[in-house]
């Protein structure tokens, strides 16, 4: 039998999931320069001032400053700068359990893209790529058991880093619920929204940390059972005397 490796050798083991976790971050981080090229040298006439961009940058802690991003984005490109235009979650049999629009749409709009998205997906066999051309966008979806996630991207952007950030909300899903099922979005979709919009914002990716996305919810359903219990107030502020 081959002898067992020593302790200094198991010691420089490197962690998967450190290692996942810091080539996503260095590809999100590449692929958002390379769009900065494309845009120009007239990409940073708007750059706000230091406090400014502290301001954005400081609400995800300096690790993804995506609400900057978005802001700078989205004064100088409008509607045309988003990233994600829209997010939806559906069964197998074309039941919409999550949807999110970063893009204003009409509630017949809104409609017809839901009916045309699952039919396109739901009709595709399982050996074929999970990327579908749709009215000038990329159709990103990724299959769980009987849950379809799907995101609707520009058509220039990267399809793995988009895979990647659904398996990246499913994670953090699995890591709450325990094993996550359709019926536990179904009867907690408050919850599964309120994760989605620690990962998403205005179309970007916001936070990339699973813990600290799981501290924000647990703190928050903590704020929840003490408004139940009386020991806060409305607003969240905490009552003297409960």
């Amino acid at each position: 039998t081959p002898p067992a490796p020593s302790r200094s050798r198991r010691a420089r083991s490197p962690n998967v999931a450190l290692v996942r976790r810091g080539r996503f971050r260095r590809g999100v981080r590449r692929h958002r320069d390379a769009r900065r090229a494309r845009a120009g040298p007239e990409a940073d006439a708007d750059v706000p001032d230091a406090r400014t961009r502290a301001r954005f940058v400081g609400f995800s802690g300096g690790r993804f400053p995506g609400r900057w991003l978005a802001h700078r984005r989205g004064s100088r490109d409008g509607l045309e700068a988003k990233m994600i235009h829209f997010a939806l979650l559906f069964s197998r049999q074309g039941k919409v359990r999550l949807s999110k629009y970063y893009v204003p749409y009409s509630q017949k709009e809104r409609a017809k893209l839901v009916k045309e998205v699952t039919a396109s997906i739901l009709s595709r066999p399982a050996k074929l790529c999970n990327v579908v051309e749709h009215r000038q966008l990329k159709l990103v979806y990724k299959r769980y058991a009987s849950l379809y996630f799907a995101l609707a991207v520009d058509d220039d952007e990267n399809e793995l880093i988009v895979l990647e950030m659904i398996q990246h909300y499913v994670e953090i899903l699995d890591r709450y619920f325990g094993s996550v099922c359709e019926l536990d979005l179904i009867y907690n979709f408050h919850k599964a929204y309120f994760i989605l919009d620690e990962v998403l914002i205005a179309g970007e990716l916001q936070e990339t940390s699973k813990k600290l996305i799981a501290k924000l919810v647990s703190e928050q359903d903590q704020l929840v059972e003490a408004a139940k219990m009386g020991a806060v107030d409305a607003d969240g502020t905490p009552l003297q005397n409960p």
